[in-house]
């Protein structure tokens, strides 16, 4: 059946690997509908190809998942690869399109946004590959909605998501999955679970916080599961359609009672939390925070200790706000290290490529060549293991590491909700002011470098321009500047703040304190308070 459209869907932007608008904005008749006839009509090998279909368990994804398997049968897909509920975390969904041999995968998630009738909702595209659509991709899906007059569609009924099962839809093929089982497999294919049990088991409690969001399940079955930590462990561990009235952002702001547990309690020895679609991770030891940036340094230093990574590290990536503190691991590896944009997809052609085989980002996610997108779980698990060998609290770990390697402090101050136009004149002046700061003094120091950060990639030769302003000190300090396009009400702006000392100088610091002449300075300089009116930023981490 074909269904004849008013007017063309122009709400995609051009290179996003996917659409997060409001909930509302979905329910209108026909949008969700025009994004997906894009997908259908642009991604290679639709006709007679295997397709993954699933998502986080928000407000409206069991109905976009029989809207889709309607619109794939119409599209002579042969077969779809759905899951009980509806619920695929990211990286689960990552692995079943590298496993399955899909032509790619469709995520129906809006990440670490708040969910429900009043929230948001999203559609991701990933590719064949398990990694979010590259560019070539999401540009012809965008060509494609500005065109768009019909979509095609098959009058059936709905299949049931409840329970294991095969079905048909006309010609087209739908097996509902576990969606947990196969990730579980991947998982005990590169850690020792028993080396983790008897650690855990030996007065060492941990709690996992699952926000009310995708990795409930999950971390059921891994931890209280294969790990048997008792149950409870895991808490809002139920996926729900609006998280709970939670913000699924595992931060200090949004995961604050799991902060609270862990930074001011003595119950627990460990503890993590996951974000909405399971593919960011926040990790807390007693009295002790893990910022993401060390996190991957560590990760990288450590690799020695997982079985899946026992043999070595090919390299290993970072986006550009990331902190420097992983180049330094590389270099005491002997291995290169790569600076990328913002995006899982430039670490997916490092990946691809067998250029790296860890890789993170500042902004809670990391990752490896296990899949091809951030894995929150995986890096718990990962944390679990190097300290089921070493031994050792969380705090311990990272006065090992910092002794040996120095300490990046480092912060990012988030300002959310700015007035888009106020976000983008304080950007745009900012970046025509850059040129004026090379050589001059910022913050006591000398300004090396002052500039809106490009990319060129080592495999394909794409180049990728102004991906955020960049200011760097002579002593290894940096101000980062970036507009974030995640949120759906107004701008965010992000500042990401820097300063290394070396393994002799003080390492027990408060980051804050540390950072406040760039914090003020950059604040001042930008005119940041007094153009958002905003004294201070909405979220520290």
């Amino acid at each position: 059946m074909q269904v004849r459209l008013t007017a063309p869907f122009t709400d995609q932007k051009p290179g996003t690997s996917g659409l997060r608008k409001s909930s509302k904005q979905f329910q209108q008749p026909h949008y969700l509908e025009s994004f997906v006839e894009a997908i259908l009509r642009t991604l290679s090998g639709v006709r007679g190809g295997i397709l993954v279909l699933g998502g986080d368990g928000r407000f409206g994804n069991k109905n976009a998942i029989q809207v889709i398997l309607r619109m794939a049968a119409a599209h002579g897909v042969r077969k779809v690869i759905t899951t009980v509920d509806g619920i695929l975390s990211t990286p689960a969904a990552s692995h079943l399109i590298r496993s399955q041999h899909a032509i790619g995968g469709i995520i129906l998630s809006a990440s670490h946004n708040s969910g429900g009738p009043d929230g948001d909702f999203g559609v991701k595209i990933n590719g064949a590959n398990g990694g979010p659509a590259p560019e070539s991709l999401t540009n012809a899906i965008y060509s494609c909605t500005q065109s768009l007059d019909a979509y095609q569609i098959i009058d059936h009924s709905n299949i049931s998501l409840d329970y294991v099962g095969t079905y048909a839809i006309s010609l087209m093929e739908v097996e509902v999955i576990d969606g947990i089982e196969d990730y579980v497999l991947l998982m005990q294919k590169l850690f020792d679970f028993d080396r983790i049990k008897d650690f855990i088991n030996d007065d060492f409690p941990i709690v996992f916080d699952a926000l009310n969001a995708v990795t409930g399940p999950y971390a059921k079955r891994l931890l209280e599961g294969l790990i048997g930590v008792p149950n409870g462990t895991v808490r809002n561990g139920i996926p729900l359609e609006d998280f709970g009235g939670c913000h699924p952002d595992p931060n200090l702001t949004y995961a604050h009672e799991l902060a609270d547990l862990l930074l001011h309690g003595k119950q627990y020895c460990f503890g993590a939390a996951c974000d909405g679609d399971g593919d960011r991770n926040m990790i807390l030891g007693q009295g002790c925070f893990v910022n993401p940036s060390d996190s991957l340094a560590v990760l990288a230093a450590n690799t020695s200790c997982v079985p899946g990574y026992s043999e070595g590290l090919r390299g290993i990536a970072r986006s550009m706000p990331t902190s420097s503190a992983v180049d330094v691991v590389a270099k005491d590896l002997n291995i290169p290290s790569f600076e990328t944009p913002t995006g899982w997809k430039f670490f997916g052609n490092l990946l691809d490529a067998d250029l790296i085989t860890l890789c993170g980002e500042e902004s809670f996610g990391t990752g490896s060549n296990h899949v091809r997108e951030k894995d929150g779980l995986w890096a718990v698990l990962f944390w679990l293991q190097i300290l089921s060998n070493k031994r050792c609290s969380v705090a311990e770990l990272m006065k090992q590491h910092w002794s040996r390697f120095g300490r990046h402090y480092y912060s990012r101050h988030d300002y959310e909700a700015i007035d888009s136009e106020t976000a983008y004149d304080l950007y745009s002046r900012l970046e025509l002011m850059l040129p004026n700061l090379v050589g001059t003094s910022f913050a006591g120091r000398h300004v090396s470098l002052a500039d809106n950060f490009s990319y060129h990639d080592p495999v394909d030769g794409s180049i990728t321009n102004k991906q955020g302003l960049r200011i760097l000190l002579d002593d290894g300090s940096r101000v980062v500047l970036r507009l974030s396009g995640t949120g759906t009400q107004g701008a965010t702006l992000r500042i990401y703040l820097e300063k290394y000392v070396q393994p002799t100088g003080d390492l027990n610091q408060l980051p804050q304190n540390v950072l406040s002449a760039l914090i003020k300075e950059i604040d001042a300089y930008a005119e940041i308070s007094q153009r958002t009116g905003m004294p201070c930023p909405t979220v520290i981490t």
